[in-house]
Formats: structure tokens, C-alpha cells, sequence
């Protein structure tokens, strides 16, 4: 199961949000065909991903941005770029454009230096947006814990959309990544937990100003944990085309296209 979108419109266009989709997917295209060389692919992030090896080493430092920026395959840009289109654009409603770009490098930075410290020599690249959109997601659960978020739930030959409180969605995806630190490697390849759980923290630790010029305790009383305006209504259309095998009424010409006329 994955989130498809949340009920929250924000109110203005959320500029900064758009421009680093943007970016993500124009970086990831000028390399994308490295993928059909390993070699020069490694060599690439090798030059561009964070590598702790390196920076244990006093090398390699500027990795600890450029890496937000890069990705390991299509799929992984997808996955990361739709969580920050449903996340992104309240939390910088609520930020301003330039406050919420500060907050967004400031939490990546910090997710690569949380993966940093858990395993110091590992040569393994590590790449991704997905530390900085995790301290989005933080920040996100501050200010908007029951705003409902729609579920996309795939089992076998079922597709049901179920819409859940935002606290329960961010809290089992931190959840997930905390027991995945845990149990995995620190310096394996595969998914850097630690720089999601890091970037989370983070997320919310720098979103706790705001929240507190916004009331603390007293906001989340007063918004009952929902956003301040009115909550986003979804609803699927009928359209005028006949379903198959649909029986004509009594008295009426069949039309051209097996429908009644």
C-alpha cells in the first residue's frame, strides 16, 4: 500500500515544491543513460553521491548535498517524487517559499550525516531525495496529524482506495524504517533507513518553532489536528458510456453501436 494523495489543498502554488520535482527528474535524465554502463554509472556517483568512506577520509564532502539530488532508478525517482508532491505543498504553504527550501536542504543534509554516522566506512553510495522529503513528512505530522491522506491498498486482483489519518500513515512509515535499521546493516547496499529516520527527526525538531508560533498544544486543540480550511473532496465521475452486455428496453431501436437509440 502507497499514498496516492491527501485531502489538504494548500493555498497558494507552491512553487519551491514543483522546482525540485523538476530538478530531481532533469538531473536524473541527463544521467540516466549511465544505467546501461555499470562501470561508468559507478564512476559517476562514485564523483556525485555521498560516499562515507570518502568523507571519513576528509574527501568527498559535497556528495552530502549533491546525493539529494541523484537516484538509483526510475522507480526510486517516482516513488520519492510523489511523496513529495503529496507532502511538499502544505508544508511550504505553511514555511513561505524561501524558509521552506532552507528546511528541505537542512533536512537532507542531516539525513545524509545520521546514514553517515551509522556506518563511517562503508563505500557504498548513498543517493536520494527521500532523507529531505522524510523530514517533509515530519514536519507534516506536526501540523496536520489527522489531515486524511487516500491509501492505494493492492491485494492480488484488489484496488481499493481507503483514506487514513495522516498520523497513522507517517507513523507506520517511520515505524517500518526504524525496524529496518534495526535489523539491516548499516554499510549493506538497499535502502538507507537511518537517513529517513535522521531526516524525520530532523524534520520535526526544526518544525517545532513554527508550531510553536502557531500555539503548540493550543493549535492542535483549536484544528482538532486537521488542516485549517476546508478539506479537498474526491469523487469518481460516471461517464455515458454502455457497459457491455447491457439489455435494451422493451419497444426501442437498437443503435449503431449495440446501445438503445
Amino acid at each position: 500500500m502507497f499514498p496516492i494523495r491527501d485531502h489538504n489543498p494548500s493555498g497558494r502554488t507552491p512553487f519551491v515544491t514543483y522546482a525540485l520535482i523538476a530538478a530531481n527528474v532533469v538531473i536524473f535524465l541527463n544521467y540516466w543513460s549511465l544505467f546501461q554502463n555499470e562501470l561508468a554509472l559507478n564512476r559517476f556517483f562514485w564523483d556525485w553521491a555521498l560516499i562515507p568512506a570518502r568523507v571519513s577520509q576528509g574527501d568527498g564532502y559535497g556528495g552530502i548535498l549533491t546525493s539529494m539530488f541523484l537516484h538509483g532508478g526510475i522507480m526510486h525517482l517516482l516513488g520519492n517524487m510523489l511523496f513529495l508532491f503529496i507532502f511538499g505543498d502544505n508544508v511550504e504553504d505553511e514555511m513561505g517559499h524561501l524558509g521552506y527550501l532552507g528546511f528541505y536542504l537542512a533536512s537532507g543534509i542531516g539525513a545524509a550525516f545520521a546514514q553517515y554516522v551509522t556506518a563511517p566506512y562503508s563505500q557504498v553510495p548513498m543517493v536520494g531525495a527521500s532523507g529531505a522529503i522524510a523530514g517533509v513528512m515530519g514536519a507534516y505530522l506536526l501540523l496536520f496529524p489527522r489531515a486524511r491522506v487516500d491509501i492505494l491498498i493492492i491485494l492480488i486482483f484488489l484496488f481499493r482506495v481507503v483514506p487514513i489519518p495522516a498520523w497513522v500513515v507517517l507513523g507506520l512509515w517511520i515505524g517500518m524504517q526504524t525496524f529496518g535499521g534495526i535489523g539491516a546493516p548499516a554499510d549493506a547496499g538497499g535502502t538507507a533507513y537511518w537517513a529517513h529516520v535522521g531526516g524525520f527527526v530532523i524534520g520535526v525538531l526544526l518544525c517545532i518553532p513554527l508550531w510553536l508560533r502557531r500555539g503548540g498544544p493550543a493549535f492542535w486543540r483549536k484544528s482538532h489536528g486537521l488542516p485549517p480550511h476546508p478539506a479537498a473532496h474526491y469523487r469518481f465521475v460516471s461517464t455515458d458510456v454502455p457497459r457491455a452486455g447491457q439489455r435494451k428496453r422493451p419497444g426501442r431501436r437498437p443503435g449503431p453501436w449495440g446501445g438503445s437509440s
